[in-house]
């Protein structure tokens, strides 16, 4: 005969009581017959509000004793003079209390929260009462918890005060009132600058020898760059070992299976590279039927990519020294004169070596090598590179660009009128 173990351990059974009410509605996903009405008849929480206790304490006062007894003018009708304090006239007003003086004042609390949070008790302003609303008595430290001192200590008051604005009379907004208003902002650049005095705001150990005039790059400023940095140095050749090719490298998108990657491509060798750099000093506009083959070297996947770059550009320094330069994309060459000439970087992009799959099938657009070669640009692409260098060549740029655009909103709106296209009409 075998026995039935319990699975609990103790002496006495423990019966657990369940206090919960019946569910006034049917659970839901299942269809119980039941009257609509029991949806708007609030009966069914009478039993809960009755179980419910609602402390309450209200003393014969309501909470605001009032000893009448202070009003004489309640109790004799007839005295005017009892009546006067009771309602008192505007040509005689009783004495302000001094604590109640802050609420005629005009200066205004506000609690600046600190990381969206509401912000706590503040360190009292001289100038302010302390009994002012918004500025609670300070709190002993060890009666607050930690997370709130921490919190509190971060926030600040600030008292905003009426603006006075003066009557400044119309504002020139003409384009010579702008270029007069720019020039007068940047008064230093009109006189000698003391070399002596500039230090640098990190590296105090830093002597400034040059001053130069900071000019966008006309030359560059059609063309996109982007910022490559490498996990560790490209090509086959050890880090101790110079090599001239990586300053002209090829990178090549690619994709296969849905993965975005790089192709790197390297010339032959460093005499290779020098007359592929050779070249490029070449004239804009001279076609060179030589061509240079680039090998590939091995493919690079993207680990991070910053679409803004705010401190960082292609910089220039031309003393005047330098082989004269194009005038944006197709004006003739010129000398330029002395400055710092940028152009700024589209993109940073950090790479990393991609493992090799040999058994990659989707991989089938792979070239092992590319002979590039070099012709004039024509066409959309001349076009293109004119308009992007017009933004810092032509002052005149953006108010054409909106006397375009309202010429053409012009014609759409007439175009609507009319019911057809102005160019069909």
């Amino acid at each position: 005969m075998s026995l039935r173990k319990s699975k609990l351990d103790l002496l006495v059974r423990v019966r657990y009581s369940n206090p919960l009410p019946p569910p006034p509605f049917p659970p839901k996903l299942l269809t119980i017959a039941t009257s609509p009405a029991r949806y708007a008849d609030p009966s069914f929480t009478d039993r809960l509000a009755s179980e419910t206790a609602l402390p309450m304490f209200v003393d014969a006062d309501l909470g605001m004793p009032l000893d009448l007894g202070q009003w004489e003018a309640l109790w004799d009708p007839e005295d005017k003079a009892a009546d006067a304090l009771l309602n008192p006239k505007d040509d005689a007003l009783p004495d302000l209390d001094p604590r109640d003086a802050f609420m005629l004042s005009d200066t205004l609390v506000a609690e600046t929260p600190s990381n969206g949070h509401a912000s706590g008790a503040h360190t009292p302003v001289a100038s302010v009462p302390t009994s002012m609303p918004g500025t609670p008595a300070p709190t002993p430290a060890w009666l607050r918890k930690t997370e709130y001192l921490s919190r509190d200590s971060a926030a600040r008051q600030h008292f905003f005060l009426p603006d006075d604005k003066e009557d400044v009379g119309p504002v020139d907004v003409s384009r010579e009132a702008q270029i007069r208003d720019i020039e007068s902002t940047f008064p230093s650049s009109t006189k000698p600058i003391d070399l002596s005095t500039l230090k640098h705001p990190t590296k105090p150990g830093l002597t400034a020898v040059a001053v130069y005039d900071a000019f966008p790059d006309t030359e560059l400023w059609a063309n996109e760059y982007d910022l490559f940095k490498f996990a560790e140095r490209p090509g086959e050749r050890p880090a101790d070992q110079e090599d001239t090719r990586l300053d002209c490298a090829v990178l090549r998108p690619m994709e296969s299976d849905g993965d975005h990657f790089l192709a790197y491509y390297l010339t032959k060798d460093d005499d290779a590279s020098e007359r592929f750099k050779s070249r490029r000093r070449g004239q804009y506009g001279e076609t060179d039927p030589s061509t240079t083959p680039f090998q590939f070297v091995r493919d690079y996947e993207t680990v991070k990519i910053e679409r803004e770059v705010p401190n960082e550009f292609v910089l220039v320094l031309d003393d005047g020294d330098l082989p004269p330069a194009r005038v944006g994309t197709t004006g003739p060459l010129a000398t330029r004169p002395r400055g710092a000439y940028y152009k700024n970087i589209e993109r940073k992009i950090t790479l990393k070596k991609k493992r090799v799959n040999k058994y990659d099938t989707a991989y089938t657009d792979k070239w092992d090598v590319i002979t590039l070669s070099r012709i004039p640009i024509a066409g959309d692409e001349e076009r293109d590179r004119a308009e992007a260098v017009a933004i810092v060549q032509d002052s005149d740029y953006w108010e054409k660009l909106a006397a375009q655009a309202r010429e053409k909103h012009a014609r759409d709106v007439m175009a609507n009128l009319m019911g057809g296209d102005l160019d069909d009409l």
